[in-house]
Protein backbone atom coordinates (compact mmCIF):
# COMPACT_ATOMS: atom_id res chain seq x y z
CA UNK A 1 0.00 0.00 0.00
CA UNK A 2 1.59 3.49 -0.83
CA UNK A 3 0.40 6.26 1.55
CA UNK A 4 0.91 10.26 0.67
CA UNK A 5 2.31 12.12 2.98
CA UNK A 6 1.97 15.99 2.67
CA UNK A 7 -1.86 16.99 2.07
CA UNK A 8 -0.64 20.35 0.53
CA UNK A 9 1.72 19.00 -2.01
CA UNK A 10 -1.14 18.56 -4.37
CA UNK A 11 -2.01 22.23 -3.81
CA UNK A 12 1.74 23.32 -4.29
CA UNK A 13 1.56 21.38 -7.57
CA UNK A 14 -1.50 23.03 -9.13
CA UNK A 15 -0.17 26.73 -8.39
CA UNK A 16 3.12 25.83 -9.96
CA UNK A 17 1.27 24.16 -12.88
CA UNK A 18 -0.86 27.08 -13.08
CA UNK A 19 2.06 29.77 -12.77
CA UNK A 20 4.38 27.90 -15.01
CA UNK A 21 7.04 28.15 -12.52
CA UNK A 22 10.08 25.53 -13.19
CA UNK A 23 11.32 23.78 -10.11
CA UNK A 24 15.03 23.93 -8.30
CA UNK A 25 16.76 22.23 -6.26
CA UNK A 26 15.09 23.93 -3.10
CA UNK A 27 11.63 23.82 -4.43
CA UNK A 28 11.64 21.14 -6.81
CA UNK A 29 8.29 20.89 -9.19
CA UNK A 30 6.38 17.54 -8.24
CA UNK A 31 5.47 14.66 -11.31
CA UNK A 32 2.45 13.36 -11.70
CA UNK A 33 2.13 9.60 -11.16
CA UNK A 34 -0.06 6.47 -11.37
CA UNK A 35 0.19 3.62 -8.76
CA UNK A 36 -1.33 0.27 -9.07
CA UNK A 37 -0.98 -3.45 -7.93
CA UNK A 38 -0.45 -6.38 -10.13
CA UNK A 39 -0.21 -9.41 -8.25
CA UNK A 40 2.76 -9.54 -5.44
CA UNK A 41 3.88 -5.90 -6.57
CA UNK A 42 3.15 -2.54 -6.95
CA UNK A 43 3.66 -0.68 -9.55
CA UNK A 44 4.39 3.07 -9.76
CA UNK A 45 4.77 5.04 -13.33
CA UNK A 46 6.05 8.59 -13.12
CA UNK A 47 6.31 10.77 -16.13
CA UNK A 48 9.12 12.00 -16.62
CA UNK A 49 9.22 13.43 -20.97
CA UNK A 50 12.38 14.69 -21.87
CA UNK A 51 14.62 13.52 -18.77
CA UNK A 52 17.99 11.85 -19.40
CA UNK A 53 18.09 8.90 -17.55
CA UNK A 54 21.53 9.76 -15.78
CA UNK A 55 19.28 12.70 -14.29
CA UNK A 56 16.65 10.48 -12.16
CA UNK A 57 17.99 9.99 -9.21
CA UNK A 58 15.92 7.52 -6.95
CA UNK A 59 16.29 6.88 -3.30
CA UNK A 60 14.61 5.15 -0.50
CA UNK A 61 15.05 5.62 3.22
CA UNK A 62 13.40 4.01 5.70
CA UNK A 63 10.34 3.72 3.80
CA UNK A 64 10.38 6.87 2.33
CA UNK A 65 10.88 6.78 -1.76
CA UNK A 66 12.65 9.50 -3.26
CA UNK A 67 12.34 10.14 -6.95
CA UNK A 68 14.20 13.49 -8.35
CA UNK A 69 15.10 14.25 -11.86
CA UNK A 70 15.83 17.28 -13.87
CA UNK A 71 15.25 18.13 -17.44
CA UNK A 72 18.41 20.67 -18.60
CA UNK A 73 17.88 23.04 -21.97
CA UNK A 74 19.08 21.76 -24.71
CA UNK A 75 21.87 23.71 -26.29
CA UNK A 76 20.68 24.57 -29.88
CA UNK A 77 23.76 26.53 -30.52
CA UNK A 78 24.25 30.44 -30.62
CA UNK A 79 21.75 31.65 -33.91
CA UNK A 80 19.01 29.90 -32.82
CA UNK A 81 15.75 32.04 -31.97
CA UNK A 82 12.99 30.80 -29.47
CA UNK A 83 10.05 31.38 -30.69
CA UNK A 84 8.06 29.58 -28.05
CA UNK A 85 9.09 27.67 -24.75
CA UNK A 86 6.10 26.07 -23.07
CA UNK A 87 8.04 22.58 -21.65
CA UNK A 88 8.96 22.59 -18.28
CA UNK A 89 12.60 22.98 -17.39
CA UNK A 90 14.10 22.40 -14.11
CA UNK A 91 13.92 20.08 -11.53
CA UNK A 92 10.68 17.28 -10.57
CA UNK A 93 10.42 15.75 -6.76
CA UNK A 94 7.70 13.29 -5.66
CA UNK A 95 8.14 11.41 -2.55
CA UNK A 96 5.74 8.03 -1.57
CA UNK A 97 5.45 6.94 1.93
CA UNK A 98 5.90 2.84 1.37
CA UNK A 99 3.89 1.04 4.10
CA UNK A 100 5.68 -1.51 6.05
CA UNK A 101 4.18 -4.17 3.93
CA UNK A 102 6.58 -3.61 0.71
CA UNK A 103 10.04 -4.85 0.74
CA UNK A 104 11.94 -1.36 -0.35
CA UNK A 105 15.04 -3.83 -0.98
CA UNK A 106 13.59 -5.70 -3.89
CA UNK A 107 12.57 -2.18 -5.85
CA UNK A 108 13.40 -2.32 -9.34
CA UNK A 109 13.26 0.74 -11.97
CA UNK A 110 13.00 1.00 -15.63
CA UNK A 111 12.71 3.91 -18.09
CA UNK A 112 10.98 3.70 -21.76
CA UNK A 113 9.61 6.59 -23.56
CA UNK A 114 9.61 9.15 -21.17
CA UNK A 115 8.26 7.19 -18.36
CA UNK A 116 9.82 5.90 -14.72
CA UNK A 117 8.42 2.88 -14.00
CA UNK A 118 8.93 1.39 -10.35
CA UNK A 119 7.76 -1.82 -9.20
CA UNK A 120 8.11 -2.55 -5.85
CA UNK A 121 7.22 -6.13 -4.13
CA UNK A 122 5.05 -7.19 -1.44
CA UNK A 123 7.11 -7.95 1.42
CA UNK A 124 7.32 -12.23 2.20
CA UNK A 125 5.60 -11.01 5.72
CA UNK A 126 2.66 -9.44 4.28
CA UNK A 127 1.47 -12.32 1.79
CA UNK A 128 -1.56 -14.74 3.05
CA UNK A 129 -0.26 -17.61 4.10
CA UNK A 130 -1.94 -21.25 4.83
CA UNK A 131 -1.59 -22.60 8.78
CA UNK A 132 -1.05 -26.54 8.45
CA UNK A 133 -3.00 -28.23 11.21
CA UNK A 134 -1.42 -31.49 12.40
CA UNK A 135 -2.91 -33.87 14.91
CA UNK A 136 -0.95 -36.14 17.27
CA UNK A 137 -2.59 -38.00 20.29
CA UNK A 138 -5.55 -35.16 21.05
CA UNK A 139 -3.59 -32.45 20.85
CA UNK A 140 -3.35 -30.53 17.86
CA UNK A 141 -0.19 -28.52 16.30
CA UNK A 142 0.04 -25.02 14.60
CA UNK A 143 2.70 -25.06 12.33
CA UNK A 144 3.04 -21.74 9.86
Amino acid sequence: MLMRTDPFRELDRLTQQFLGTNGTWSRPAPMPLDAYRVGDEYVVCFDLPGVDPEAIDIDVERNMLTVKAERRPRHQGDEVKWELSERPLGVFSRQVMLSDTLDPAGISADYDAGVLTLRIPVAEKAKPRKIAISHSGGRKQIQA
